[in-house]
C-alpha cells in the first residue's frame, strides 16, 4: 500500500506524515524537496548535457550535487535544495530546471508528470502532497486549465497508477482564512516581520492566471485555495472513488489497530484535544516544515521567490 498526504497548505500534512511514519516505521516517508518517484517538487529535472554544464559551472560543488542527484531514463534529478550553501545564486539558478512555474509547456509538462507515475513500482511509501498540490497548482495558475480539462488529466493519472495500491488521504480545511492567519503569524521573524506571506503573495498575484484575470491580493488569494479544494476534493470523488478518504484538518485520529484515519466520537474527544495540541506545540504550519524540515524551509524561504514548500 502507498498513501497520499493531501490538502491545502497548513492543514497538517507534514504532522501526518510524521505520525503514520513513527507508527509504522517500515514505511518510507517521502516529503517535497526528497528524491520521489512521482513527484519533482524542489527538484531540478535536466538532461545529461545540461548536468555536466551545471557540475561545470559549480565546480566546488560538484560533489555536493552528485550526492543529491538522480538518473532517470535521459535527464538527471537534483534535490537541489537539499544542498545547503552560501554560494551566490545557487539555488535561484536550479529553481528554473523546476518541471512546475510554467517553467514546462502544458504538453512537456504532462508527458513527465504521467511517465514517472506510470513508471513508479512499490509499496509502502508515504508521500506528502505528490499527488495534487503542485500539479494542481501549476495547472490553474501557470497553465490556465479549466477544471474539467485537469478533471479530464486526473482521469489520465489514475490509467498511469492502474494495478497500484494506493489510497488518498485528503486533509480538508474548515475555515481557510484562519488557518493562513495562523500561519502568517507563525512564519514570521522574531520581530514579527512576516516572511512567508509576501512570497506566496508574490507568487500568486504575478502568475499569469491572476494577472489575466486582473486579480491580486488577499482576498482573492484564499479564494483561489477554495476554489482548489473544492476541484481537488472533486477530483476524488469523481475519479479516485474508493481510494480516498477525507479527514477534517486536526479534527481525527489514528486508530489504534490499523492504518485507517477515523472521525472522532465523544470517547475520544480527549484523544483529540491532545493530538491537536500536538500540532501547535511543533509549529506544523505549512507544508515541508515539520520538525527537521524547519531550517531547510527558512534559508529557501528567504532566497526563492516561491511559496510551495509553504
Amino acid at each position: 500500500m502507498n498513501y497520499f498526504v493531501e490538502g491545502l497548505q497548513g492543514s497538517g500534512k507534514s504532522t501526518l506524515v510524521r505520525k503514520l511514519s513513527e507508527k509504522y516505521p517500515d514505511y518510507k516517508a517521502i516529503c517535497e524537496g526528497d528524491y520521489s518517484p512521482v513527484e519533482l517538487a524542489w527538484c531540478a529535472y535536466v538532461d545529461k548535457k545540461t548536468y555536466e554544464e551545471i557540475l561545470d559551472k559549480y565546480e566546488s560543488l560538484r560533489d555536493e550535487i552528485r550526492e543529491k542527484s538522480y538518473e532517470e531514463d535521459d535527464h538527471m534529478i537534483i534535490c537541489y535544495t537539499k544542498i545547503i550553501t552560501d554560494v551566490p545564486g545557487f539555488h535561484k539558478d536550479l529553481e528554473k530546471y523546476e518541471i512546475y512555474n510554467g517553467n514546462l509547456d502544458s504538453e512537456s509538462f504532462k508527458e513527465v508528470v504521467l511517465r514517472r507515475f506510470q513508471h513508479f513500482n512499490g509499496d509502502g511509501n508515504i508521500f506528502e502532497c505528490s499527488l495534487f498540490q503542485n500539479i494542481v497548482e501549476d495547472m490553474i495558475l501557470f497553465q490556465q486549465k479549466s477544471d474539467e480539462e485537469i478533471l479530464d488529466f486526473y482521469k489520465e493519472v489514475k490509467k498511469a497508477l492502474a494495478g497500484k495500491d494506493y489510497q488518498i488521504m485528503y486533509i480538508q480545511t474548515g475555515d481557510i482564512a484562519s488557518n493562513i492567519d495562523v500561519i502568517r503569524k507563525e512564519r514570521s521573524d522574531d520581530k514579527g516581520k512576516e516572511m512567508w506571506f509576501p512570497l506566496m503573495m508574490g507568487y500568486f498575484d504575478n502568475s499569469p492566471y491572476a494577472k489575466e484575470k486582473g486579480l491580486s491580493g488577499t482576498e482573492a488569494l484564499l479564494e483561489h485555495f477554495k476554489h482548489r479544494q473544492e476541484l481537488e476534493l472533486r477530483i476524488c470523488e469523481e475519479v479516485f472513488e474508493g481510494s480516498y478518504k477525507v479527514l477534517k484538518s486536526k479534527d481525527y485520529i489514528l486508530d489504534k489497530n490499523d492504518l485507517f484515519l477515523t472521525e472522532p466520537d465523544e470517547k475520544y474527544a480527549e484523544e483529540v484535544r491532545a493530538y491537536r495540541q500536538e500540532f501547535i506545540d511543533i509549529g506544523d504550519h505549512m507544508d515541508g516544515c515539520g520538525g527537521k524540515l524547519v531550517e531547510n524551509c527558512n534559508y529557501k524561504g528567504i532566497e526563492l521567490n516561491v511559496y510551495r514548500m509553504n
